[in-house]
């Protein structure tokens, strides 16, 4: 086999927990074949560059072997060579201030804090 669709590929080798998500990223423009735009059914080959954004991740692979079948993660790992960027972590990722949903309005001594650390807040 030297084709097969890019959702299945995209389930089969486990980027995509169903290919029905895979097929919706498509759909909504997520995934690009060699930097172009591809729908559920566009072909993927071996050497193909593959982008996709499922489930808020982005991802950007190689595919060095084509599969139709689920298999099992580490076979799966090895039809594709992964080239996403490393995302930084530890001191140089700046540090948001962030409420706890439903913590209801901050208090004086919260806008306080949040004045200090110099963070914008909403005026209705």
């Amino acid at each position: 086999m030297d084709a097969t669709r890019v959702d299945r590929w995209l389930w089969s080798v486990r980027l995509a927990k169903t290919r029905a998500d895979a097929a919706t990223a498509c759909r909504g423009g997520h995934v690009r074949i060699n930097d172009r735009p591809a729908k559920p059914a566009a072909p993927v080959r071996v050497g193909d560059r593959v982008r996709a954004r499922v489930y808020d991740n982005n991802r950007i692979v190689e595919v060095t072997r084509v599969i139709e079948k689920r298999v099992g993660a580490p076979i799966a790992q090895e039809c594709y060579i992964d080239h996403t960027p490393v995302e930084p972590t530890g001191p140089g990722v700046p540090v948001f201030a962030r409420r706890d949903r439903g913590a209801g309005r901050p208090t004086k001594r919260d806008r306080r804090m949040l004045d200090q650390l110099g963070v914008a807040r909403r005026t209705p």
